[in-house]
């Protein structure tokens, strides 16, 4: 998944993707202790997206608080 893609998703549908990659990459991580798994390069694919969607929640945080606090400020006086 690219970040720009990330990036368009809304709030709620990017903590339910973020949710799934890690639900994956854990089964994933699972099955590669029991036996090999065919696509061993999948655990590193995984492990970025859910660090990409992970960047994008944070940003989105930080920015909300952002915009909170120059609104109280404002509002001050």
């Amino acid at each position: 998944m690219k970040f720009e893609e990330i990036k368009s998703l809304p709030n709620k549908e990017l903590v339910e993707r973020y949710r799934e990659e890690r639900k994956l990459l854990t089964q994933m991580k699972f099955q590669n202790a029991v036996s090999q798994i065919d696509g061993p390069h999948k655990l590193k694919e995984s492990r970025k997206n859910i660090a990409r969607m992970l960047t994008e929640l944070n940003s989105r945080r930080t920015e909300a608080e952002y915009q909170a606090y120059l609104k109280k400020t404002s509002e001050e006086n």
